[in-house]
C-alpha cells in the first residue's frame, strides 16, 4: 500500500505531533553515561531481595488494580489519607491523564519554559493550545502578579520545581503565592525533589486545585520499573482514577515501590553522595572556565569554553562520555550533565581537560 494512502488513515493532528525525544540509550558497552539523570546507584538490597522474591507464579495474576498497598504506604509517609494518592506507570502517565481530566481539547495548557519537554508535546496529543511562559534568564518564576507573563485562569498549569533543565530550586513561600494567584490547576512536577533544600507538597494538601507529581525513578533507583505517584485533593484525585488504565501499574512495580518505602536510610544516604558530588564536580568544572548554574536536582547545567555546546556534545561522545544537548535557543549554549558516580566524574573531568 502506498504511503500516501497510509497518511489518510491517521488522524492529522497525530500527522502533525513532534513526538517526546528522549535522552540517548547506548546499544554500545564501555560509555560512561550522564544524559539521562538516571541515579548511579542501585536499588537498595532489600528492594532487589523483594522483587526476585516476587518472581513466582503471582507473575500470571493481575496486580492490584489501584496500587492500595502502596498508596497505604505512602499515605502513612506523607500524613495524609490514600485517597488523596494516585499511582501512575511513571508520573509521566498522571501528567497526561491531568491533561485528560482538566482541559478541554481546544483548551489552554500552560508552563514556564525552559521546562519539561514532555509538557508541550502532552498538549500537541490532546489537541490543547500550549502556552510556554518564558523563566528569566536564572530561571526565576515570574511575579504572580505579572498578567502578562502568566494567564490565572487557564484550566491547567505544569511547574517543574526544582527546574528541568535548569536545576534551580523554588522556595515554598513562592510557589504558594503562584498556587493562590491561580484559578485552574496546579501541578507542581517534583521528579528532583529529593535533591533539592524543600519541597511543597503541603501545597497539595493545603489546596483544593494543586497537585505534586512525584517519582520513584530519579531518587529511588526505579526508572526500569515506571512508578510515580500525584498527591493532591480527594476531588482530582478520584477524577483522574475515573480515566487511567486498568492495572496501569505491574505489580512488580508495586512491590519495588513498598520494599522502597522499607529502606529509605539507604536511599537518603544517597541523596547526600550525589548532592556531595554535585558540589565537586560544580567546583572542578568551574576551575575549567565551565559557567555551572546552581542546581538542586541530580544533574547540572554548565556553558562550556572554547567552543559551542553542540560540539561538546559531540566531543565527548567521542571521547565514550555521553551529556545532554538541547537546541531550544534558550538552553542551546548549555550542556546537561547528570551527577554520576566519583569515578564518572573522574572520566568526564579528564576527557573536558584533553579536549581543552
Amino acid at each position: 500500500m502506498p504511503v500516501s494512502r497510509h497518511s489518510t488513515l491517521i488522524r492529522p493532528l497525530v500527522q502533525r505531533l513532534h513526538p517526546y525525544v528522549p535522552g540517548e540509550q547506548p546499544k554500545i558497552k564501555g560509555l560512561t553515561k550522564l544524559n539521562t539523570n538516571e541515579n548511579p546507584y542501585p536499588p537498595s538490597p532489600r528492594v532487589l531481595a523483594a522483587v526476585k522474591a516476587a518472581v513466582d507464579g503471582r507473575l500470571r495474576l493481575y496486580p492490584n488494580p489501584t496500587a492500595e498497598a502502596l498508596r497505604e504506604k505512602l499515605a502513612k509517609l506523607h500524613r495524609c489519607a490514600p485517597e488523596n494518592i494516585i499511582i501512575g506507570n511513571g508520573s509521566d502517565e498522571l501528567l497526561a491523564l491531568a491533561t485528560r481530566a482538566f482541559v478541554e481539547p481546544g483548551g489552554v495548557i500552560q508552563f514556564f519554559t525552559p521546562c519539561y519537554s514532555l509538557y508541550s508535546v502532552l498538549a500537541e496529543i490532546h489537541g490543547a493550545r500550549a502556552r510556554p511562559v518564558p523563566l528569566a534568564e536564572d530561571f526565576a518564576l515570574p511575579p504572580p502578579r505579572d498578567a502578562q507573563a502568566w494567564q490565572a485562569r487557564v484550566p491547567l498549569t505544569f511547574v517543574t520545581t526544582p527546574n528541568a533543565p535548569g536545576g534551580r530550586g523554588y522556595t515554598t513561600p513562592e510557589l504558594e503565592a503562584l498556587c493562590r494567584a491561580h484559578k485552574g490547576v496546579v501541578v507542581l512536577d517534583e521528579a528532583y525533589v529529593d535533591f533539592a533544600q524543600e519541597n511543597a507538597l503541603s501545597l497539595a494538601l493545603k489546596f483544593p486545585h494543586v497537585l505534586v507529581a512525584r517519582t520513584f525513578s530519579k531518587g529511588y533507583s526505579l526508572c526500569f520499573q515506571r512508578v510515580g505517584y500525584f498527591v493532591g485533593s480527594a476531588a482530582l484525585i478520584g477524577a483522574l482514577q475515573k480515566i487511567r488504565d486498568s492495572y496501569n501499574v505491574n505489580g512488580l512495580g508495586q512491590i519495588a515501590a513498598i520494599a522502597t518505602l522499607e529502606d529509605l536510610p539507604y536511599y537518603r544516604r544517597n541523596f547526600q553522595r550525589i548532592i556531595a558530588a554535585r558540589e565537586r564536580l560544580t567546583e572542578e568544572l568551574c576551575a575549567l572556565e565551565f559557567v555551572v548554574l546552581p542546581s538542586q536536582t541530580n544533574f547540572i547545567l554548565v556553558r562550556p569554553p572554547a567552543f559551542p555546546a553542540e560540539a561538546w556534545q559531540e566531543k565527548l561522545r567521542r571521547q565514550k562520555v555521553l551529556v545532554r544537548w538541547f537546541k531550544d535557543p534558550a538552553t542551546r549554549d548549555f550542556l546537561r550533565i547528570t551527577i554520576g558516580t566519583d569515578e564518572e566524574a573522574d572520566i568526564l573531568l579528564r576527557a573536558a581537560r584533553k579536549l581543552l
